[in-house]
């Protein structure tokens, strides 16, 4: 498929901004490339196995990329420009020059892209292998072979990390385990492939299900029930273990409802929470009469693993 490729010319304090600028006129995908968010964790004590030194030589400018479809693309050229013209009138930021630059792109290229910034992600003894990359197992390991598309991550978000080193340490062969938000699986196959007797990925979103059936398939998993629902909404399954890596407003919600697909000492396992929110996200499941089992955080992100009581 053809695409156009927008990239527009900003600030760190305005790539936000630009990116909201770009979805709003249709972008189907957005990628900032910022230096300095590289140069940060580098400073930090995170690890981040998957970056390329080559990242690093990114001029200071942040680029902001949007990409469109080429139908109708001169209607939405002139409403990006006319929405950065308002943006820049309004903006309590410095935003740059707001230089736009247009270019021809094939997904293909766009997959190839940023295919080469991605490593093995190894978590204890699961390790995340995006497929177009060869690695030879080591004794005991469990590899997830991934294949995000342009959609979906490849499991080396803070947030997932998380997810993947609290439900290592618990035994989760012969268990049920549900995916609620699975965006690409990565959670429900490696439970699979850890030896869960069954899992249930659910998302609301039709790439998300998509990517999920896909990279089951890849991963030859055969226990797996996949569905575009929401099942909390729709509780006939039950699980051992159940995954949420959402957002903290979202968690919060659960916290009502997320006991009718977990059994009795079953643990649930929350991400998507940034640190400010942590105390806010536990509560509420405290309040509920869940027990603290861990909670772990990685730079700017917390996960929790929580116990259901009898």
């Amino acid at each position: 498929m053809k695409y156009k490729e927008i990239t527009v010319n900003t600030t760190t304090d305005g790539s936000d901004l630009v990116s909201m600028v770009l979805y709003e006129c249709g972008s189907d995908g957005v990628s900032i490339y910022d230096s300095k968010d590289i140069l940060d964790l580098i400073k930090s004590d995170i690890i981040w196995d998957y970056i390329e030194p080559d990242v690093l030589k990114q001029s200071p400018i942040v680029k902001v990329k949007g990409f469109y479809s080429v139908d109708n693309f001169s209607e939405i050229y002139t409403n990006v420009v006319n929405s950065l013209e308002d943006l820049k009138l309004n903006s309590p930021f410095e935003l740059g020059s707001l230089e736009v630059q247009v270019n021809d792109l094939d997904d293909a290229d766009w997959v190839n892209e940023w295919k080469k910034y991605y490593k093995p992600i190894h978590v204890g003894n699961i390790v995340i292998v995006p497929k177009w990359i060869k690695y030879d197992a080591k004794d005991n390991e469990k590899i997830v072979l991934i294949d995000p598309g342009m959609a979906f991550g490849t499991g080396s978000h803070e947030s997932t990390r998380l997810c993947l080193e609290l439900f290592s340490e618990l035994n989760s062969i012969g268990k049920n385990v549900l995916d609620i938000g699975a965006g690409s699986g990565i959670l429900g196959i490696t439970a699979s492939i850890c030896g869960a007797e069954k899992v249930f990925l659910s998302d609301i979103a039709p790439l998300a299900v998509k990517a999920c059936k896909e990279n089951a398939e890849l991963n030859n998993i055969q226990n797996a029930i996949i569905t575009e629902a929401d099942l909390i909404a729709n509780a006939t399954i039950k699980g051992d273990i159940v995954f949420a890596n959402i957002t903290a407003d979202i968690l919060i919600m659960l916290s009502d409802n997320i006991g009718s697909v977990l059994n009795n000492n079953g643990y649930i396992i929350l991400s998507g929470i940034i640190h400010k929110r942590y105390d806010e996200v536990l509560k509420a499941y405290l309040d509920k009469g869940y027990l603290l089992d861990k909670s772990v955080t990685l730079g700017e992100w917390c996960g929790i693993r929580l116990k259901k009581k009898n």
